[in-house]
């Protein structure tokens, strides 16, 4: 079990508070019961999050949706698991996914988790919506400084030349500015 797995299983432990379908969920290998922990009604959320993590750390596409819901949860623990079990899943949607939640001026409070998921996938969507959401939080006295850092940094380690001007304009707030300075350096062809 790797650090996450035992993160995330030692945190729903407490939630389960001592339910048999707790140590069920942690110890079956069978994929389709924990499927059906997705689709029937009343299942506690812990039981959902643990069925999906596992699912998506397995590959199981099935647990797609109910990751994407947890990625964008106000729990920000809730939120990086989902995006670990993501980044494992190998499902082609998750990085429009991803790039949807960065972006979603609504949920800016909780884009901090699918910024990085789309810093470790890589994907064709993650610059441009790394760019986008970055400007945004450029504007003076923006609260979310957590998620423009994470971008900024991003940004940086993606290394691609479209994000030398949002990262140039970071350099002016000086919450970004050191960071800004390293992403800048680490893009090729910097004149």
């Amino acid at each position: 079990m790797d650090e996450a797995s035992r993160a995330l299983t030692e945190r729903l432990r407490t939630e389960a508070d001592g339910s048999p379908t707790y140590d069920r969920l942690v110890a079956t290998d069978d994929l389709d019961e924990l499927a059906a922990v997705l689709t029937e009604p009343g299942q506690p959320l812990w039981a959902r999050e643990v069925a999906a993590f596992r699912l998506g750390v397995a590959g199981d596409r099935r647990a797609f949706e109910a990751l994407v819901l947890l990625l964008n949860h106000r729990d920000p623990q809730r939120c990086a698991s989902a995006a670990y079990a993501l980044a494992r899943l190998a499902d082609p949607r998750t990085a429009r996914a991803a790039a949807a939640l960065a972006t979603n001026e609504l949920r800016v409070a909780y884009a901090l988790h699918p910024v990085r998921l789309l810093v470790e996938l890589r994907a064709p969507e993650a610059v441009p919506a790394l760019i986008t959401t970055l400007q945004r939080r450029l504007r003076p006295h923006d609260p979310y400084r957590r998620v423009a850092l994470a971008c900024v940094e991003g940004l940086g380690a993606l290394g691609d030349p479209r994000a030398r001007p949002v990262l140039s304009e970071a350099l002016a707030h000086p919450a970004l500015a050191e960071a800004a300075v390293h992403a800048l350096a680490r893009i090729p062809g910097r004149r």
